[in-house]
C-alpha cells in the first residue's frame, strides 16, 4: 500500500470542488481532486439554473467559452390545478445583458468543461476513484483511503453531495432528517431550437423557467419545474421525501401526468426524451448546515454542508456551491501561509461564509422549508386562483360579482377562510 501525501485533497467533481480546486491551483496549492465517476458531471442528471454571477468573479467572461445553454430572462410562476393553470410571468430586460443572472446548463457538460479549466490550472484530477473512508489521526483528518491506495494531505475537502458520507466520517453531520430531503424525477426532452424559441416566445439565446405548484406535484409537498435548453428542454418534479412517503405517490408517475397536462403538453409536443432519472436532492435551506463546517485538515462544502435554498420561485444550489468552493479555497490559502491546518485555524471558512451572499442568503430564507410545509400551498391554492380567475373570465349570462365576492365565494367553496389566506400570506412575506 502506497501513501502519497498533498497539500489538498477534494473529494467530489461538481461546482463546489472545482471551484475550491480551480482557486486553489491558482494560488499555487497541490491539489488533487478525486471524482467516482468517469468524468465530472457524467452522474448529473439534465440540469438546472445555475446563477452565475458567482463564477463571473472566479473566471471573468466565463460565458464567452463555457457550454452554457441560455441565458433566464423570463421566469413564470404556476399555479396548476387538474386542468386549469394560472401563470405569473416575468421577463426583465437587465437579466439579458453581462454579466448575466443566469443561464440553464446541463451538468454533464457544463461540470466537464469545468473540470477541464481546473486542469489547466494546475489540479491533479483522477476520475473513476472511489473514496472509501477519511484518515485519521486522533480526530485529525490526514488523508483519503481509496481502493488499496492512501493518500495523505494536510487538508481533505468533502464535496460529494447531499449523501456525503465523507463529511459522516469526519464527525460533522449525522443522518439526514427525511423532511430535509426531496426526491427529484427529471427528464430531459430534445426540441429543434426554432421550436423551442417559437413556443417560449425567445430570442436568440434568451431562456425561460418555470415553477410550478400544486397539481404539478399531485399536491405533495415540492413542485415542479422547467427550464429551456438550446435544442433541448429540463423538465421534472421535486416531492419532500416525509410527504411523498405518506402520500404513497410514485415519483415516475407523478412525472408522466405533468408531462400530459394541458400547460405543459404542448411545449413538449413531438419531443423525444433522450435523459430520465431520479436522485435525492437538499430541502431543508439553514436547518440542514451543521453546526461545525470544519475540523483539524477538513472543510465541507455545497451539498455536502446542506447549501441550498428553494424558496417555492426559485431553487438555488450551484450558485452556494460556488461560492462555498471558493471561501474554502480562501480559507486553507490562508491557513498554508500560517502552516497551521487545524480546526481554529481553517475556521475562517466560517466567517468568509457568514461575510457571503452564501449564509446570509441562507439566513434570509430560513424561515422558508417551514413555510413550503404547509399543505394549503399545494392542494388548496392552485385550484383557489384558477377557480377565482374562471369566475372573473368565464361571462355564462349570469349577472356577474365583484371581484371582491367572488373571491369570498371561491373561498368558501375551497373550504378556505380569509383568516387562512391572511395568515399564510403573513408567513410567506416574513419566510420568502
Amino acid at each position: 500500500m502506497s501513501a502519497d501525501k498533498y497539500e489538498v485533497i477534494i473529494i467530489g467533481g461538481g461546482p463546489s470542488g472545482l471551484a475550491a480546486a480551480y482557486k486553489l491551483a491558482q494560488a499555487g496549492v497541490e491539489v488533487v481532486l478525486v471524482e467516482r465517476g468517469d468524468y465530472c458531471g457524467s452522474k448529473n442528471l439534465s440540469g438546472g439554473v445555475f446563477y452565475t454571477r458567482v463564477l463571473d468573479q472566479l473566471i471573468p467572461g466565463f460565458w464567452e467559452e463555457a457550454p452554457v445553454e441560455r441565458y433566464i430572462t423570463n421566469y413564470v410562476t404556476t399555479l396548476m390545478d387538474k386542468e386549469d393553470y394560472f401563470n405569473l410571468d416575468y421577463k426583465g430586460q437587465a437579466l439579458s445583458k453581462p454579466p448575466y443572472n443566469a443561464f440553464s446548463v446541463l451538468r454533464a457538460k457544463f461540470d466537464r468543461w469545468l473540470a477541464e479549466k481546473a486542469e489547466d490550472a494546475g489540479v491533479m484530477l483522477v476520475n473513476e476513484i472511489k473514496v472509501e473512508k477519511v484518515l485519521k489521526e486522533g480526530n485529525k483528518v490526514t488523508g483519503i483511503v481509496a481502493g488499496d491506495e492512501e493518500m495523505l494531505a494536510d487538508v481533505v475537502i468533502a464535496a460529494d453531495g447531499i449523501n456525503s458520507f465523507i463529511a459522516q466520517e469526519a464527525g460533522l453531520r449525522g443522518p439526514i432528517k427525511p423532511e430535509h430531503l426531496a426526491v427529484g424525477a427529471k427528464a430531459l426532452i430534445e426540441l429543434p431550437r426554432e421550436k423551442i424559441e417559437d413556443r417560449f416566445r425567445l430570442t436568440g439565446n434568451e431562456g425561460t423557467a418555470y415553477a410550478m405548484l400544486g397539481e404539478a406535484s399531485h399536491g405533495v409537498a415540492g413542485g415542479a419545474f422547467l427550464y429551456t435548453n438550446i435544442d433541448s428542454l429540463s423538465i421534472g418534479v421535486v416531492l419532500r421525501l416525509d410527504d411523498l412517503v405518506k402520500s404513497g405517490a410514485k415519483p415516475a408517475e407523478v412525472l408522466d401526468d405533468l408531462l400530459e397536462h394541458p400547460m405543459v403538453a404542448p411545449l413538449v409536443k413531438d419531443g423525444k426524451m433522450v435523459e430520465y432519472g431520479a436522485h435525492l436532492t437538499a430541502e431543508g435551506g439553514l436547518h440542514m448546515v451543521p453546526q461545525q463546517l470544519v475540523a483539524d485538515g477538513f472543510i465541507m462544502v455545497g451539498d455536502a454542508a446542506g447549501f441550498t435554498i428553494n424558496s417555492g420561485l426559485v431553487i438555488r444550489g450551484m450558485d452556494l456551491a460556488v461560492g462555498s468552493g471558493i471561501a474554502a479555497a480562501e480559507a486553507i490559502i490562508e491557513a498554508k501561509e500560517k502552516n497551521d491546518f487545524s480546526a481554529a485555524s481553517l475556521n475562517s471558512y466560517k466567517r468568509r461564509l457568514d461575510e457571503s451572499f452564501v449564509m446570509k442568503d441562507l439566513k434570509t430564507y430560513a424561515k422558508a422549508p417551514i413555510f413550503m410545509e404547509n399543505d394549503r400551498l399545494y392542494k388548496s391554492y392552485s385550484k383557489l386562483a384558477n377557480d377565482i380567475f374562471g369566475k372573473v373570465y368565464n361571462h355564462d349570462l349570469t349577472p356577474k360579482e365583484l371581484l371582491l365576492k367572488t373571491a369570498l365565494k371561491a373561498l368558501k367553496e375551497n373550504n378556505l377562510s380569509i383568516f387562512d389566506l391572511a395568515r399564510d400570506g403573513f408567513k410567506g412575506v416574513r419566510a420568502l
